[in-house]
């Protein structure tokens, strides 16, 4: 099994309008002075967030220790300035334009896009699945891009936007539709195919550098790895969890099956790019409360039923990682549960803003006892790492 990485962005929010606190950077002085967050804790866009950019690992389990631990440190600090830290792909409310932190390389692309920038208040989560190569991961892009549109339902976590409920499950999706580069990448030939089509990219529509390149799944430039980046900023490290599980096994899976057995590479040569570009904003737009596209059939299909068909796909990849069990578990929760998204908007609808910020709150260090995998996963190797 391949290794993998997790980047969950946090937002900071003031307690009693959950709009963005601009503390940010006051919180990332004192997270790097923790040895055990020195390395992996880094300023993002906002003045208003901090990111948990992980170590490596082979496990789930070890990824939820690291998860909840660091979880745990940001809001006890979000406690000592007074404000409310949350795991949310959009703020509940917003102010007319956010403070940006004061990197050259921020200011620049603020420069680039001048009023795209005033709603550009949005975190994710990014799932970082290790590669042996470039190629390698163009076959992992071509084969999950019909998925995309599930993987945006079932980690759909920002319904909220101005004070009000944007009837979006995930409205971070669809304000990452103004970039340049978003939503679904197109299919590539090959990597030779893939780092000519971005390199022309640069300079134009805002794309200051391959950094910008905001398409929900890529490959990394600096590390070995395929890049998953469709998932809002999660409520819980068990749901961040769920969707990292998932993202490892499709990048197994995508390697390990012949492509004449393939369900997943099957699936992507039958859909067309419109086709999956509509998919997408359909899935922002209901998450899991109704039907997604189904790449299996080609047509929307209840989805449940489309998320258990993927973990039956998936199965034996799960199995080797020793993530089945969990992984069923995660998903019939969700089903009783809801998304994030479904979590929030009962929390607004029942309590109002106070009624939001009470979720937030208890959800941020919200965690089960343990991953509680089956049996030890097997790494690629040393040279599959994402440091």
């Amino acid at each position: 099994m391949a290794t993998f990485g997790i980047e969950e962005e946090f937002q900071f929010l003031d307690p009693v309008t959950l709009r963005p606190a601009d503390v940010g950077p006051q919180v990332y002085d004192r997270l790097r002075a923790m040895p055990q967050w020195h390395d992996v804790t880094h300023p993002e866009f906002l003045a208003s967030q901090v990111e948990h950019a992980s170590t490596v690992f082979d496990r789930m389990d070890d990824a939820r220790r690291a998860l909840v631990g660091f979880r745990a440190a940001v809001a006890d600090l979000a406690a000592e300035f007074g404000v409310v830290v949350a795991s949310v792909g959009t703020p509940p409310d917003t102010t007319s334009f956010p403070s940006i932190t004061q990197v050259d390389r921020y200011q620049r692309i603020v420069s680039t896009m001048d009023g795209v920038i005033a709603d550009h208040q949005v975190s994710g989560l990014h799932v970082h699945v290790g590669i042996p190569s470039r190629e390698a991961g163009v076959i992992v892009l071509n084969a999950v891009r019909p998925w995309l549109p599930l993987l945006t339902a079932m980690s759909a976590n920002s319904p909220l936007w101005r004070g009000q409920d944007t009837g979006h499950d995930s409205w971070r999706t669809v304000l990452l539709r103004r970039w340049t580069t978003s939503g679904c990448p197109p299919a590539f030939v090959d990597a030779a195919d893939y780092d000519r089509r971005i390199k022309r990219l640069l300079g134009i529509g805002g794309t200051v550098d391959l950094g910008v390149i905001m398409w929900d799944v890529r490959l990394s430039e600096h590390l070995p790895t395929v890049e998953f980046r469709m998932a809002d900023a999660q409520l819980d490290a068990h749901t961040t969890l769920l969707v990292a599980a998932l993202c490892r096994a499709f990048v197994t899976h995508s390697l390990s099956v012949p492509a004449a057995q393939s369900t997943a590479v099957a699936a992507s040569a039958a859909v067309p790019s419109e086709l999956l570009s509509a998919a997408l904003l359909h899935s922002a737009h209901h998450g899991m409360r109704h039907h997604v596209f189904d790449p299996v059939i080609g047509a929307l299909a209840p989805a449940h039923d489309c998320l258990s068909g993927l973990v039956r796909m998936l199965e034996a990849e799960l199995v080797e990682s020793g993530d089945v069990a969990p992984v069923r578990d995660a998903v019939a929760r969700l089903a009783v549960d809801g998304t994030g998204a479904e979590r929030q908007r009962a929390a607004f609808r029942h309590g109002g803003i106070q009624g939001v910020r009470r979720t937030l709150s208890t959800s941020i260090t919200s965690t089960r006892a343990t991953w509680a995998p089956a049996e030890a996963t097997v790494p690629l190797g040393a040279d599959t790492v994402m440091r």
